[in-house]
């Protein structure tokens, strides 16, 4: 991995907006993003539904019976991360998880406390919360330090208010790729599009905006050989919060002569791996 050759990154406020999944059985994805992660369904149909928290949408399920179902092998979803803004709404979210589903694992980040679970389609999720900014611990460089050891699930099950929603505020803080090449992947998230590496790992890498620790993540830990298709991963939404900061991504998008698509919306981009991209402004992130 290398750091950023531009000097054109990406602003402050710069966050994940929507993520969305091709799904085979709608109505249990729906069910399942209800009540066990605890978003609401804002709308729905019969090949749609839309989720969030409050009056926010995060997550989009679409039907897709014609996928392929047979188990993927191309880069795709690693996991989706939805950022609860307390410890008490990551309690409630355990508890949760422990009455209508299983827990996969939980760690402590150094950055963020984190639990992880599986969809029953086999799409990773990730429920977290951050620590307060000021006490991540950074490196001389000012990148943040991103560690894994185990997390005292006794004192965050404490914090349970018994609460069955994702209480307002809750986002998706990063998502999480696995990808066939991470140089690949750095020459588009941080050379194109203008994310700044923060910390890198055995065949991991992490990126963001605005010295957050990350908003993307990538991994090669499956060796993924193929471009993204079949269930899973649709597209992510990238919010930039102003026309400037917008603008100058299409400009390093078309000084590389990646195909981009313009929507009433904003762009549209593909990543290397094919994963689809979608750029718009937006408010800024907290």
């Amino acid at each position: 991995m290398t750091t950023p050759s531009n000097t054109d990154t990406l602003p402050q406020g710069t966050h994940i907006g929507r993520t969305a999944l091709r799904v085979d059985d709608l109505d249990r994805l729906t069910e399942f993003y209800r009540t066990v992660v605890g978003l609401d369904v804002l709308e729905e149909s019969e090949t749609r539904s839309m989720l969030g928290a409050g009056d926010t949408p995060l997550l989009v399920l679409e039907a897709d019976a014609d996928a392929p179902t047979r188990p993927r092998t191309g880069a795709g979803l690693y996991h989706t991360a939805f950022r609860v803004p307390s410890r008490e709404a990551l309690g409630d979210a355990l508890a949760r998880i422990r009455t209508h589903w299983q827990l996969g694992g939980a760690s402590d980040h150094w950055v963020s406390e984190a639990l992880y679970l599986t969809d029953p389609e086999g799409n990773g999720i990730e429920i977290y919360r951050d620590r307060p900014r000021d006490d991540w611990p950074r490196n001389g460089d000012g990148t943040v330090r991103i560690g894994t050891v185990p997390l005292a699930l006794e004192s965050i099950e404490a914090a349970a208010t018994g609460d069955t929603l994702a209480p307002p505020g809750t986002d998706i803080g990063h998502v999480h790729l696995e990808v066939t090449s991470l140089d690949a992947f750095d020459d588009f998230y941080v050379d194109t599009l203008g994310f700044e590496v923060q910390t890198t790992v055995p065949a991991a890498a992490f990126v963001s905006a605005g010295g957050y620790h990350h908003h993307v993540g990538a991994n090669t830990w499956q060796h993924r050989t193929t471009p993204v298709d079949g269930r899973g991963l649709s597209w992510f939404e990238l919010v930039v919060p102003d026309q400037g900061a917008l603008d100058a991504v299409r400009s390093r998008v078309d000084d590389r002569e990646i195909p981009v698509t313009e929507t009433e919306a904003g762009l549209v981009v593909h990543d290397p791996d094919e994963i689809e991209v979608r750029i718009r402004t937006g408010p800024s992130a907290p």
